[in-house]
């Protein structure tokens, strides 16, 4: 379990807050001794931050001990210069849009963010976004209202100017950021690691169900790594943990590719990691990687938006039917069989509304699809997921919910070579996380369909075979890219 430092100039300076031996000076804190097994998670809130001053060496210091803190010399330097953190405005002019406005004529605002958190409701989103970008204990956003709110500088605010009221409210969100700084359960006092697993109750077709989740949580507690579920709202507490684990379906104009990149930047170990998410999310990106590293898959082309006449030349070349896919369609989504050329030009038109390229594949009838999952290049379990009856697909989406086909889960040494050859080969150039390659299995050779980023580890389907050791091994390659950090 890491030790949480609140580290300000002068100890004095706490004195209106509930007193905490986590609190300590500038001054001691760059007198600590340096141990390297000691975890530690520091929260700067100097009253100063300039340049070479001591806030701002508490930050840069903090990063050269490798312990983790905020704010970061990043986000202090892109905040000193209205050029820095300008670029990373974008995205704040819809949310400052939506902002109501019950005033008359023009009016300045200054509004102050407490580790994203704001009194007024009306600017909480605005803040929110803000702390994603700039995270830091204090923000000052300064707004003027013309035709609509628009931000005029962002300044990293100091606790010593809060009055009563705003002093109750930091204390508060604090409280809220890190609930650590007050309280440290005895259960999980002793554990090396902190993981953050990422679960949304919205998602209507998660990877993991409860059960598995439980199940990866004890897991983890097995290898000295203590497991917090958290949801999309909580992409400001990356900075707590040590590792993310992505337990959501992944999209990469999506909050989960967001949290990626974030957990990346704060120097987590994370699966999916980022990369992985962007290069499974396309199916035309992994069609040419399939292609250029020779991995076995079904005949393919990519048809364009811009060039009808390909359909008929496709049509021809693949012969029919032929399986036309969406780039970044999942779970069977945004994938139509066609059996004649005017099927094709009316299913190809309706999926062109959505991408301008889309990929025709040859059609290979199985009965079952092969999914092997993958860590590190290595196979770690062998479903084979059975279509729906009376359906080509393991999945048929309906109007009220969609159903799928029964399974059989494997050891890999079962699964007939081909298979574990072709499944090994598509993942190598896409990373070493945890994938799920599909495969079609005719006449005794593997062709893949594609690699997934974030596969399925639901309890009693893919640990049927494994057991606790499937959870136990994905926890282990966790504790193993920890320990090499």
């Amino acid at each position: 379990m890491s030790k949480v430092l609140i580290v300000l100039n002068r100890s004095e300076d706490w004195a209106p807050y509930y007193p905490s031996d986590q609190v300590i000076s500038v001054d001691d804190y760059l007198s600590l001794s340096q141990q390297r097994e000691q975890r530690v998670r520091v929260i700067n809130i100097c009253s100063d931050y300039s340049y070479l001053s001591e806030g701002y060496y508490c930050s840069l210091l903090s990063e050269a001990r490798a312990h983790k803190v905020i704010p970061s010399s990043r986000v202090i330097n892109e905040l000193s210069s209205p050029l820095l953190y300008g670029i990373q405005l974008g995205s704040a002019s819809t949310i400052l849009g939506r902002i109501k406005f019950d005033g008359g004529g023009d009016q300045e605002l200054l509004v102050k963010s407490c580790f994203g958190q704001v009194q007024d409701p009306n600017f909480r989103s605005l803040a929110r976004l803000l702390f994603e970008r700039f995270p830091c204990p204090i923000l000052e956003i300064r707004l003027r209202h013309t035709s609509q709110w628009e931000i005029t500088e962002l300044k990293l605010g100091s606790h010593l100017d809060l009055n009563d009221e705003e002093q109750t409210f930091f204390a508060e969100a604090l409280e809220r950021f890190s609930n650590r700084v007050w309280k440290d359960s005895q259960n999980n006092r002793n554990l090396r690691y902190d993981m953050a697993i990422l679960v949304n109750p919205d998602d209507p077709m998660p990877p993991s169900d409860e059960v598995a989740i439980r199940k990866f949580i004890k897991a983890a507690r097995d290898e000295d790594i203590n497991a917090e579920v958290i949801g999309p709202d909580s992409i400001f507490r990356l900075a707590e943990f040590d590792a993310l684990f992505i337990r959501e379906t992944t999209s990469v104009n999506h909050h989960t590719y967001r949290f990626a990149k974030r957990a990346e930047s704060e120097g987590l170990v994370v699966i999916d990691d980022s990369q992985s998410i962007v290069r499974c999310a396309n199916k035309i990106y992994l069609a040419n990687v399939f292609q250029v590293n020779r991995v076995p898959t079904p005949r393919c082309l990519i048809l364009h938006r811009d060039h009808p006449e390909r359909l008929e030349e496709a049509a021809q070349e693949l012969g029919l039917p032929i399986v036309i896919k969406i780039p970044d369609g999942s779970f069977s989504r945004g994938v139509k069989k066609v059996e004649t050329l005017e099927e094709l030009r009316t299913a190809a038109a309706e999926l062109f509304q959505e991408s301008s390229l889309v990929l025709a594949q040859e059609y290979l009838y199985t009965s079952f699809d092969w999914r092997i999952g993958i860590l590190n290049n290595r196979p770690l379990y062998a479903c084979r997921y059975h279509m729906v009856k009376k359906h080509w697909q393991i999945y048929r989406h309906g109007e009220s919910r969609s159903v799928s086909g029964g399974f059989d889960t494997l050891p890999t040494f079962e699964v007939p070579k081909p298979i574990l050859q072709a499944a090994l080969a598509a993942s190598r150039p896409i990373g070493d996380g945890l994938y799920g390659v599909d495969l079609k299995e005719v006449n005794g050779k593997g062709y893949v369909i594609e690699v997934n980023d974030n596969p399925n580890v639901d309890s009693g389907v893919e640990d049927k075979f494994l057991g606790k050791e499937l959870y136990a091994q994905i926890m282990q390659e966790f504790k193993r890219r920890l320990e090499l950090q």
